[in-house]
């Protein structure tokens, strides 16, 4: 699907961010992956480069610095002479706070991360995706679906993020470039796992009961794993979806229907 191609992929840790890199790769593409914490970037590269032979680049990397986040674009362009698709997968969960409580600084901090940081990654890598035709998926959340206390602060800044890919589809599609959105729900990773097990040992069950109790939420009845969600970011990446722009995609096994 992506035979090479060069796919960028910002907030590479262990759970979403790697599945996307590593699904990309293992469809032909060359990967680079931004991210603060330069060695975990170091092992995910390695991990790439040797179960599908395509290069990795780790470029550690604040999204929310300006300097920073040019010098990426500048060394991928350097490095790759191309960009093909850009995946904005780095995010931040302000304090699960009521809005009428919350810090107005940690609600700054997560525009920063969730929206400002996002349009910041697709400025730069415009003229390169314009000249490529390529791609744009922000990795969104299924809190655009609930309004559930606590998640105010969170879903403020989720749903501006939609609301910018959608505006961006509109502004970048004369330049052949098209902005997609991901919502995925539950993913099953090691940050779920270790939320799950805090859940379990406060209310004296295993971590097991947990995951039966919310999967029977879902019309699957399971729980989606990172590479099922990197699955639906590989097809809007691709010329599968070459029809598609300003739609978000909903990952998230039937818990809500949009």
């Amino acid at each position: 699907m992506l035979e090479n191609k060069v796919v960028v992929v910002s907030g590479v840790g262990p759970g979403l961010g790697r599945a996307v890199a590593l699904r990309a790769a293992g469809s032909g593409a060359d990967v680079v992956l931004a991210a603060r914490t330069e060695s975990r970037l170091t092992e995910i590269a390695a991990e790439i480069e040797q179960q599908t032979g395509r290069r990795a680049l780790a470029v550690p990397t604040d999204i929310t610095d300006e300097t920073s986040a040019a010098a990426l674009a500048k060394v991928v362009t350097d490095t790759f002479g191309r960009v093909d698709a850009l995946v904005n997968n780095a995010f931040a969960v302000p304090p699960l706070t009521d809005l009428l409580d919350v810090d107005l600084a940690d609600v700054r901090a997560g525009f920063e991360t969730n929206v400002y940081a996002a349009l910041r990654l697709t400025r730069l890598f415009t003229p390169a995706l314009a000249d490529s035709r390529g791609s744009v998926v922000m990795v969104n959340s299924a809190v655009l679906r609930h309004s559930k206390r606590l998640f105010g602060a969170y879903k403020m800044s989720k749903a501006a993020l939609l609301s910018l890919a959608q505006s961006l589809a509109t502004e970048l599609g004369p330049q052949g470039i098209r902005v997609n959105t991901v919502a995925p729900g539950y993913i099953w990773a090691d940050a779920l796992r270790e939320g799950f097990g805090q859940w379990a040992e406060q209310r004296g069950v295993t971590v097991q009961d947990i995951y039966d109790e919310i999967a029977a939420t879902l019309d699957l009845g399971r729980l989606p794993e990172p590479d099922e969600i990197a699955d639906v970011v590989l097809f809007l990446v691709s010329d599968m979806s070459r029809a598609v722009t300003g739609h978000c995609l909903d990952a998230n096994a039937g818990e809500f229907h949009h």
